[in-house]
């Protein structure tokens, strides 16, 4: 429990970050950032590897870089779902995945 707490705040905490850095992410309020963060965590886990499954030949075609895409949908998705959280376009919403990755990676450290 305490493990899937300090993901979701790290994920937070990497989205305020790219909400701060691209102009194209804006988040309303720090509970709209903490249920972000937590449906971003849900979606990975559950749509995520589907959407792997079923786009695998364009993957491997691209030698992997598909999976940016994917990712970068994810949280365009999640900014679908949830009102008070927008993202302007798909590469906004490219950095934005690329920052949280990043903050996540360095809290992992």
């Amino acid at each position: 429990m305490k493990k899937c707490m300090a993901k979701t705040l790290i994920t937070a905490l990497g989205l305020a970050l790219a909400a701060i850095v691209i102009p194209g992410i804006m988040i309303d309020s720090f509970g709209t950032l903490l249920f972000a963060a937590l449906l971003l965590g849900v979606v990975n886990a559950v749509i995520r590897p589907i959407l792997i499954i079923l786009t695998l030949p364009v993957t491997i075609l691209t030698l992997g870089m598909f999976i940016l895409v994917i990712n970068a949908l994810m949280l365009a998705l999640v900014a679908g779902f949830l009102p008070g959280f927008f993202i302007n376009s798909f590469f906004a919403a490219l950095l934005g995945w690329s920052i949280v990755w990043i903050t996540s990676l360095i809290a992992e450290l």
